[in-house]
């Protein structure tokens, strides 16, 4: 072989690979560089799983599931950013031409996005708010939000709420009070048109809009300001 043909051959391995996949693959961090063992880390009821990489988990651990059906996702990020972590997204996740930072849609965040998704991440895993509560009910950011990127102007419909916590008309009689009928927050002069969030907020503490009228009333609402 020449010369020349050694280095177009050269050439072509170095290209090809590009073509055909778009861009330089991004370098994924191996579990392996922190665990030792998969052994340490999981339920002694699990399968034993060779150490190595996340696709490892994924072979199984199909994503985009949702959480009702596998709390993989949920159970992955609480170890890794909860209150004994708290490790960098980048660690696992990385970045590189644009390649998707594992999100389900939208590619690699904007700074400013990935700066946001850090904040109410750390607040999903570790607050005292509505966020953690689901957490801990092993309901993940999709869970809410859903297959998109939530931004910082992103809301929560009442239909995704009450898909969970519904009907309307059972959450009424949940918080209904005996004593005093009227004051039911879930059965509001208001109507069925108000939205959750109104009162509900997951990322910051909750309030009884109804206490801002009605100063008597003393009503408690779970993620409330300690």
């Amino acid at each position: 072989m020449t010369r020349m043909m050694r280095r177009v051959f050269v050439s072509l391995l170095l290209t090809v690979p590009m073509l055909l996949f778009g861009q330089e693959q991004p370098k994924v961090a191996a579990c392996s560089s922190c665990h030792k063992d998969f052994a340490s880390v999981l339920p002694k009821s699990h399968a034993a799983v060779p150490i190595g990489g996340l696709s490892r988990c994924l072979a199984c651990h199909k994503s985009g599931q949702p959480a009702a059906n596998d709390r993989f996702a949920v159970r992955m990020h609480l170890a890794h950013e909860g209150a004994k972590q708290k490790l960098d997204c980048s660690l696992c996740h990385n970045q590189a031409n644009g390649i998707s930072f594992a999100l389900p849609k939208g590619g690699a965040p904007k700074p400013e996005d990935m700066a946001l998704i850090k904040e109410k991440m750390n607040s999903w895993s570790n607050s005292p708010f509505l966020d953690a509560m689901h957490a801990k009910a092993g309901v993940d950011c999709a869970g809410c939000h859903g297959k998109e990127t939530p931004l910082a102007d992103s809301t929560v419909e009442n239909d995704r709420c009450l898909s969970c916590h519904g009907p309307i008309e059972k959450l009424a009689e949940r918080s209904a009070n005996k004593e005093f009928p009227k004051r039911n927050p879930h059965a509001s002069h208001y109507g069925s048109d108000i939205a959750c969030t109104t009162c509900h907020h997951a990322h910051e503490a909750s309030v009884v809009m109804c206490a801002e009228c009605h100063k008597l009333w003393k009503l408690n609402i779970p993620g409330a300001a300690n």
